[in-house]
């Protein structure tokens, strides 16, 4: 599992060992309870591992902070065994002794083994930490997660070789200012990889949102020039989020191009576009793009929704009410299809917005901007 510093790696995962416990407990207990108490069989003869403890292996904060974070959660920890420790060497050895559940290694990056020369978080180091892990982890049948530090373009830190080794990988993403987290799956050997969750942080920790797209329109202002409702795809997760645009007289010798989550390079395309396509002398203007709510937006089914709120901000005329809108844009401003409209157009109506600006009825930006905007 990667994800930025303060994303909420720890504390998913600390979640997760107390989840892992209360549901074993209860399986233990309704075993013993069905079985016949007249055979006299002990514990191993229901299958059950020999220690119930969940290891969680602290590399970068001590025990002490781990169980004040716990606290802070309500977490009891009763089966939780905090481990100080980054010997992957010794690690390995606490978890052939006690056999846990589960065990959670924070972080790989700070593994190291005596049997190499490099210092914690080297290539040669992460690499050999995470096959041993991996070895042992299959030996004796135990799941393992590992929290993986990103660098500063988001990829995971480290040899691919890590990517290639688990089984799993999973991202944690959002901003740390906004509640909103998602988590993606970009590797999965035991299930599909286009599914999303999508969690807030509260003071007990991530909490699971079962209407997300609620979640990203609750504040929104209705019919005000540069505001777009788009359904986007999070996996097969069609959620609405607003576009914001506005587009303001320029200061400086170049126009800037700013977006804050959506791909600057993209917007820079969409600019020209408009400006090309529909006679808009953008030239002179400054554009900004903001996905509220801490959303990073990556489809291409946003484009229209970009393309739409810049229109809108430069004319300064809202959008119909109860309109949505989504669709690739082009270069030569066709509007173009994408997956899954009709989950799209279902999600949109299911909340209220009827009127939809889609390619199944849209086919340029020249035909939007003189029905529309």
């Amino acid at each position: 599992m990667a994800g930025d510093p303060g994303i909420g790696k720890s504390t998913l995962l600390l979640q997760l060992t107390e989840s892992v416990n209360s549901k074993h407990e209860a399986r233990n207990s309704k075993q013993i309870q069905n079985s016949n108490l007249k055979n006299s069989k002990t514990v191993s003869d229901f299958g059950f591992r020999n220690s119930d403890l969940v290891l969680y292996v602290c590399g970068e904060e001590s025990p002490e902070q781990m169980k004040l974070h716990a606290q802070r959660m309500g977490i009891k920890g009763e089966n939780l065994l905090l481990f100080p420790q980054t010997d992957v060497d010794t690690i390995c050895e606490q978890i052939e002794e006690i056999k846990p559940l589960l065990v959670v290694i924070d972080s790989i990056q700070t593994l190291t083994t005596s049997d190499l020369s490099g210092t914690a978080g080297s290539v040669g180091q992460v690499r050999e930490s995470a096959a041993r892990l991996a070895k042992i982890g299959k030996k004796l049948g135990i799941p393992i997660f590992l929290i993986g530090h990103v660098t500063k373009e988001g990829a995971i830190a480290g040899p691919m070789v890590l990517e290639h080794l688990v089984d799993t990988i999973l991202f944690l993403e959002g901003e740390r200012f906004y509640a909103a987290r998602t988590l993606r799956s970009f590797k999965n050997r035991f299930g599909p990889t286009d599914e999303v969750g999508v969690f807030q942080m509260k003071e007990e920790g991530l909490v699971e949102v079962k209407n997300p797209s609620e979640l990203f329109l609750q504040e929104r202002e209705k019919e005000t020039p540069g505001s777009v409702v788009v359904p986007i795809l999070e996996g097969t997760r069609p959620i609405l989020v607003e576009i914001q645009g506005l587009v303001s007289q320029t200061s400086l010798a170049f126009p800037r191009r700013v977006a804050s989550g959506f791909d600057q390079n993209r917007l820079s395309i969409l600019a020209a576009v408009i400006a090309k396509r529909l006679s808009l002398p953008l030239y002179g203007w400054d554009i900004f793009i903001n996905v509220p709510g801490g959303l990073r937006i990556k489809e291409p089914a946003a484009d229209l929704g970009v393309a739409l709120a810049i229109i809108s901000s430069f004319k300064n005329k809202p959008l119909p009410a109860k309109s949505f809108a989504f669709g690739e844009v082009g270069l030569l401003g066709e509007i173009r299809k994408v997956v899954g409209e009709e989950k799209r157009v279902k999600e949109a109506k299911r909340l209220g917005f009827s009127l939809g600006m889609t390619p199944e009825n849209s086919k340029t930006l020249s035909q939007l901007n003189k029905n529309f905007v």
